[in-house]
């Protein structure tokens, strides 16, 4: 059975949303997560973008670009739902979100301490850069 197309978060959703993210475990202390939800969907250049079958979100990614280069975070599967192909739908819906903007890169970032998702994303295509990413905080 093919799943349903992505679509964008609503208000309706943002609670089940986190929940989602939460069991998960893609959050952190130190994100809020609402105020990540809030600010991707602001603006024409980023999306949450979620799946839902039956009344129920089972997968999410959030997705946008600098104008430059295509960025996906907070990619989720239900759990119940994982290994089942859901998690491949949902990143397939971000590469045509991110192509109908004229995106022709698409990066994310794994956590080191996140290595079971690595096989995931090398058999969608992904491979490792040779880059380092740094970060700094502003707030």
């Amino acid at each position: 059975m093919p799943f349903p197309a992505a679509r964008s978060a609503t208000d309706a959703d943002l609670p089940a949303l986190h929940a989602l993210w939460e069991h998960c475990g893609l959050t952190r202390p130190w994100n809020d997560v609402p105020t990540d939800i809030a600010f991707a969907r602001q603006g024409p250049n980023s999306d949450v973008l979620v799946v839902a079958e039956n009344g129920t979100v089972t997968a999410s990614v959030m997705v946008g670009h600098d104008g430059h280069r295509g960025w996906v975070y907070y990619v989720a599967v239900a759990p119940d739902r994982q290994r089942q192909g859901l998690g491949r739908h949902v990143m397939t819906e971000a590469e045509r979100w991110l192509a109908a903007k004229g995106v022709w890169k698409m990066h994310l970032m794994i956590r080191r301490t996140n290595a079971p998702v690595r096989d995931f994303y090398e058999k969608l295509g992904f491979s490792e850069s040779e880059v380092l990413v740094v970060s700094k905080s502003l707030t």
